[in-house]
């Protein structure tokens, strides 16, 4: 079992092409069944004109694997 302490130290990468999404802030979970449903990640580097971060919102099925010190994603918004 990971803690979600432990998820947000974790770097997130695109599998194709290598992409650095940013790490992960929260998680969607099922109200019903308990289970995660998406992770949302932000960008601290890429921030809109009010000062917002950038956030991307990736299904749980997404990720490809939890490594020690990334994780790595499938991952497609035409800019990869």
């Amino acid at each position: 079992m990971i803690k979600l302490s432990e998820l947000q130290l974790k770097e997130v990468i695109v599998v194709q092409g290598g992409r650095r999404l940013g790490y992960i802030y929260d998680l969607e979970i099922n109200s019903s069944t308990g289970y995660i449903e998406a992770v949302i990640i932000t960008n601290k580097n890429k921030q809109h004109i009010f000062g917002k971060a950038e956030e991307y919102i990736i299904d749980w099925k997404q990720i490809v694997t939890i490594g020690l010190d990334v994780i790595l994603v499938q991952y497609d918004d035409g800019e990869v």
